[in-house]
């Protein structure tokens, strides 16, 4: 293994050990497959709209430059500053965590408590605290259980976020829509309503990961951010928020699997383990395997895929269910489902003597629901 001189940056060049196919690595990263409102930003924001430091331009551009190097000194990027922006960049009237810390309590000697937790990041001496665990309503009146995180725990993720978005902002694939810097619901929304429009699409895939956040395999987590990172300070920051676990009226419990929804590194989390799991995989799997064209369209754990042949169509949902069990995850049996889509898809129906076809809005209905947005109406069993 050849290692560089440390930069600021703080990049060793080396062999990737990722096992995917090398084909995976050298697939059109960043180039989207749905070609309208999917380009890869090129500028350097941080989450809350700041310019990042100079140091993390280099990262971003190390990042850009050698794709299969690991980053081994990132931590000393969470300076002082970010760490004011990061509290800067958080919601005023949030929830307090297990803390019990408001933002405007912790503005009261906001230098002096920044200082001091950025002292103890870089001793050692921070700690995780666990996530308070809270249950909104869903439309199918079932409830969805969400992490809050401490508030210091979410000034610290928030700065690795910003850290760490530099090197996965070049990595993550076109397709790839949620909670990413310089993209939105309705970007999301525009390409795939012009790729269902403009390309040849006759079955829709709409793909439901059944309670992804809470089954995300903890192991298989850290071995993906292991790829691009290699500074074990960073590594067991993630851990700590990993194993942190959640208070219930008092009480503690672990987490085996999963992150907590509402955490501010579960969204880049969740991208990272998908990009691995889900991106590269059907990247090389349109291109090497479908015998017509494939569209895809990702945001967080909702999916889209247009396919021009049924045969297609089927036979990736089957490889697809295969795929995501090997990571502990499945494709929820209800929510799942091939769609047959476009001009004929009513007529060929009567033809086989299925009835009128109902509607079914899909991810766009999620999307306008909170999750992304809508008007797109498609036709289903």
């Amino acid at each position: 293994m050849y290692v560089a001189e440390e930069s600021d940056s703080g990049i060793v060049p080396m062999n990737h050990s990722n096992k995917i196919e090398q084909s995976m690595a050298e697939s059109e990263e960043g180039r989207p497959l749905i070609e309208e409102n999917t380009q890869q930003f090129s500028t350097r924001p941080t989450q809350s709209g700041e310019r990042v430091s100079q140091g993390l331009a280099g990262v971003r551009r190390a990042a850009r430059e050698q794709k299969e190097m690991k980053f081994t000194a990132l931590l000393h990027h969470v300076t002082v500053d970010l760490l004011r922006d990061s509290f800067g960049s958080l919601k005023r009237k949030a929830a307090p965590g297990v803390d019990g810390m408001t933002w405007q309590e912790y503005e009261a000697g906001l230098e002096d408590r920044i200082i001091d937790l950025h002292s103890r990041l870089h001793r050692g001496a921070y700690r995780a605290l666990p996530s308070r665990r809270v249950y909104i309503e869903k439309g199918d009146g079932r409830k969805r259980p969400l992490g809050i995180a401490a508030l210091e725990d979410k000034i610290v993720q928030h700065a690795v976020v910003t850290i760490l978005n530099q090197i996965y902002e070049e990595d993550f694939l076109g397709f790839s829509y949620g909670f990413r810097p310089g993209r939105s619901q309705h970007q999301a929304l525009d390409a795939l309503s012009w790729a269902l429009v403009r390309r040849k699409v006759n079955y829709v895939l709409d793909a439901d990961i059944q309670g992804f956040f809470d089954n995300l395999d903890k192991a298989w987590m850290i071995k993906f951010v292991e790829h691009r990172v290699a500074d074990r300070r960073v590594l067991r920051l993630i851990q700590k928020w990993l194993k942190a676990g959640v208070m219930e009226e008092g009480k503690w419990s672990d987490t085996e699997t999963g992150t907590p929804q509402g955490s501010v590194i579960s969204p880049l989390l969740a991208n990272i383990y998908l990009h691995y799991v889900f991106d590269l995989w059907v990247d090389v799997w349109r291109r090497k395997h479908a015998r017509g064209e494939v569209i895809v369209l990702r945001y967080a754990d909702d999916i889209v895929l247009g396919f021009q042949w049924g045969t297609d169509a089927d036979r990736f949902r089957k490889q697809l269910g295969e795929r995501l069990r090997k990571f502990g995850l499945e494709l929820h049996p209800e929510k799942t489902r091939r769609i047959e889509f476009g001009r004929y898809a009513e007529q060929n129906r009567k033809r086989r003597g299925e009835g009128k076809p109902r509607p079914s809005t899909s991810l766009a209905s999620r999307i306008s629901a909170g999750r992304m947005g809508t008007g797109l109406l498609l036709c289903g069993a």
